[in-house]
């Protein structure tokens, strides 16, 4: 066998160069130096890439989120993370309210919602609301207290159309459209009533208003560019001496994303037992004449003053998906004439519990997927 020596190893590395360059570095010329034609690119086959994988839809189809909202909201997260351990489930969306005489955008709340895997969903409020707190802490009844709240001419909706607000709106525009992930914002919510300065029979304001008010916001919105946010038009249910026909403060389809809807029970004309059904089903019924937008259950509890509690939301959850254009639920989380809170006691938060834990519930928000704004996507 030939002995590997020096010259020979030399040689050995020189040829493999030689062929290395043959073949490598100048593959389009032969030993007789004629070019080979090369390929054209566009004939060269290539496999074809995978799909880009489409958005996900929130909520996903057949299902239906669990959302809460609490006194402290984004303040403090201790409330929430109660009512997810008596819950045993991770909420998708979280609601908190913000009032225009003393708010001004901050980042930090937004960003602290959604990174605990939570939609934020802002209820934006142009009023002074320590008009509210006053009253109520100085303990006038009720009436009282709406009375006074309600009349806040400061906020009347003709000031907002007319653009007094708009360099406040715009600092909130600017801050939302800087967010890296959506924000649903339910604006002057409970429109029908009369406890509110927005509410077109108090405060001095006049038929038409209120859609008007609506549409100048958002507009204005649009025109920033601050297209990430999700509008959610969110009156309250109908009680004996409602309000006129929801229809004439419908701002329109396209100005609307979600349609939410405040009810309860345990409380005033719902005092007595009223299931889920004889509290929201006649409103809804009203809402599906002009408009066909999911629906949103922006607040809802149950007291406990009958002991029916824990009945009343296992009742709800059993009729909730009869429902197939209710797309999500929140949860009034709070002491406020009631304690409406699941934690109130361990019977109603095992009731609460065993409902959520059905697999229609359980799925988990992500800042990249596009609000479900229509039934039939």
């Amino acid at each position: 066998m030939a002995r590997l020596t020096l010259p020979r190893v030399t040689m050995a590395l020189i040829g493999a160069l030689l062929l290395t360059y043959a073949f490598a570095i100048a593959p389009g010329t032969t030993s007789g130096g004629r070019e080979h034609p090369r390929p054209d690119p566009a004939a060269v086959a290539v496999a074809p890439s995978a799909s880009p994988r489409p958005p996900e839809v929130f909520p996903p189809a057949e299902k239906v989120f669990i959302g809460v909202a609490t006194k402290e909201g984004p303040y403090d997260f201790t409330p929430v993370d109660d009512f997810t351990a008596a819950a045993r489930h991770q909420p998708q969306v979280m609601l908190f309210s913000s009032g225009w005489a003393t708010d001004t955008f901050d980042r930090a709340l937004f960003d602290g919602i959604s990174g605990r895997g939570m939609l934020p969903m802002l209820a934006w409020e142009p009023w002074d609301y320590r008009l509210d707190e006053k009253a109520r802490k100085q303990g006038a009844a009720r009436r009282t207290i709406d009375r006074l709240r309600s009349n806040q001419p400061d906020y009347r909706l003709s000031r907002i159309t007319r653009g007094d607000f708009d360099e406040y709106l715009l600092s909130w525009a600017e801050g939302i459209k800087a967010l890296d992930h959506p924000v649903a914002i339910r604006f002057a919510h409970e429109m029908n009533g009369n406890w509110y300065p927005w509410c077109e029979t108090a405060n001095g304001n006049r038929p038409g208003d209120y859609v008007k008010a609506w549409r100048h916001v958002h507009d204005l919105f649009e025109a920033a560019g601050a297209t990430n946010v999700i509008w959610v038009w969110s009156p309250n249910t109908r009680w004996d001496g409602s309000t006129p026909k929801l229809a004439t403060l419908y701002p329109g389809d396209e100005y609307v994303d979600w349609v939410g809807l405040s009810g309860y029970y345990g409380m005033g004309a719902f005092s007595k037992y009223r299931s889920f059904d004889a509290i929201f089903k006649q409103t809804i019924k009203e809402i599906r004449t002009f408009s066909g937008k999911p629906l949103v259950i922006t607040e809802t509890g149950a007291s406990d003053t009958g002991g029916r509690k824990a009945e009343w939301i296992t009742e709800t959850f059993r009729l909730l998906p009869r429902h197939e254009d209710i797309i999500g639920l929140i949860w009034f989380e709070v002491t406020k004439e009631q304690d409406w809170r699941i934690v109130s006691s361990p019977a109603v938060a095992a009731a609460f519990a065993r409902a959520v834990a059905a697999p229609r519930y359980r799925f988990t928000w992500a800042p990249d997927m596009l609000p479900r704004t229509e039934l039939a996507d």
